[in-house]
């Protein structure tokens, strides 16, 4: 894996100053901003030329910034998935705290897509910054790139930095819905049905 402390500092001050970082994660490439600096997911929307009624997650460093933004931080299941498949490819949908009603994320207001994602790059950079708005790197309804250069120049426009961290994966993140009685898949991805059921049993 290429050695990407370099590029924190830089990855850092830009995405402070309200631009998109286009980074490696443990699943795909992403382009992402500062997910609470009001006006920055539009440029995410802009960049894939998507629609901004589609939600885009939050990465987070760690369990506890997570908690942060969930409305029902104390749910044994929540929590039990979050041990067990945090870090990972993982996305949970969950009701959002009073705190995190402002975040400008697409979709539904009420609830929030987070991931604690199994790369260190990236979870040093949401401890450093705050929980990061991201979708994958490519132009809606297209692949997303392996690389870092192929997944820049399939966007709409440029971006301020691109973290080039190598050959990445093309299989997005499973998404999961915990708002209701019972686990909802909305998108398989790396984690399995299985996965998630284990998990939830404890």
């Amino acid at each position: 894996m290429a050695d990407l402390e370099p590029f924190r500092a830089r990855a850092a001050a830009a995405l402070r100053a309200g631009e998109v970082v286009l980074l490696p994660t443990d699943t795909v490439y992403g382009i992402a901003v500062r997910a609470e600096l009001p006006g920055a997911t539009a440029r995410l929307f802009s960049l894939k030329d998507r629609a901004e009624v589609q939600p885009v997650a939050v990465l987070v460093a760690d369990r506890d910034q997570a908690l942060a933004l969930a409305a029902r931080p104390d749910d044994d299941a929540v929590l039990r998935v979050m041990e067990q498949l945090w870090p990972g490819p993982l996305t949970l949908v969950l009701r959002r705290a009073a705190d995190a009603e402002q975040l400008e994320l697409g979709g539904d207001p009420t609830t929030i897509g987070i991931r604690c994602p199994d790369h260190d790059f990236v979870r040093a950079l949401a401890a450093e910054v705050g929980p990061l708005a991201t979708t994958s790197a490519n132009r809606h309804g297209e692949p997303t790139p392996a690389s870092a250069a192929e997944a820049a120049a399939s966007l709409v426009g440029p971006v301020a930095l691109v973290v080039d961290g190598g050959p990445a994966g093309t299989i997005a993140s499973t998404v999961v819905d915990l708002t209701g009685t019972e686990p909802r898949v909305l998108r398989q991805g790396a984690v399995t049905v299985a996965d998630i059921e284990r998990a939830l049993a404890g």
